[in-house]
């Protein structure tokens, strides 16, 4: 089995579920995001947003393949280009931290550690670019696919709640700690990257 995990770029934007490449829920604030959506041009709007983040701060993402067929993906920013992170309640973002948007690993290719070296490999990308963590806004009363994953699920895989909140608390991850990550965390870590939405929704806090 040959994989291997390269930057997110326009080039292969197309790659990501079409759910996911239409969804601007975290790139845009919620009026704008609105906007988008009913004018049809949310996918527009997230090139846009890649290709500004990808110029002003660079890669901020990674796509895994799997024999040359796509896999999944995560997407993170540090949470100046995340205008919707200022609308929750426990914003804002540590400023040594980078913010995790979203992650999906199709469900053919989980338990196979795909997740762990896909977090790992982000984790050695901000390390190098002098960031210490990596923080979520997770959701507490979570029933089922949406834009914000599940605080357990973030939980399970070393997440720490740093600000709590009875819906949406932050949570951190020290990056480093991921570098030793060993398959233990794998079942864990198919639970949250599978915990992504299945439809673009863009939902009021």
């Amino acid at each position: 089995m040959g994989r291997r995990l390269v930057p997110l770029t326009l080039d292969n934007l197309p790659d990501l579920p079409k759910r996911c490449r239409s969804c601007v829920f975290w790139e845009l604030d919620p009026v704008s995001g609105e906007a988008a959506v009913k004018a049809g041009r949310p996918e527009l709007e997230k090139e846009a947003w890649i290709s500004a983040v990808l110029l002003e701060w660079g890669s901020c993402g990674r796509v895994v393949y799997v024999d040359d067929v796509p896999a999944g993906f995560v997407m993170y920013a540090p949470p100046a280009y995340v205008p919707r992170s200022t609308a929750f309640p426990t914003s804002p973002v540590s400023p040594d931290a980078v913010q995790l948007l979203t992650a999906w690993l199709t469900p053919g290719y989980q338990g196979q550690g795909l997740g762990r070296v896909m977090v790992q490999t982000v984790a050695k990308d901000l390390i190098q670019r002098g960031f210490k963590a990596i923080e979520a806004f997770g959701d507490a009363r979570w029933t089922g696919p949406a834009c914000v994953l599940p605080a357990d699920h973030l939980l399970a895989v070393g997440f720490k709640t740093v600000r709590q909140h009875p819906r949406f608390p932050r949570l951190r991850l020290e990056l480093r700690t991921t570098i030793s990550w060993k398959e233990d965390v794998e079942l864990a870590l198919d639970r949250l990257l599978g915990a992504v939405q299945k439809e673009p929704a863009l939902r009021p806090l």
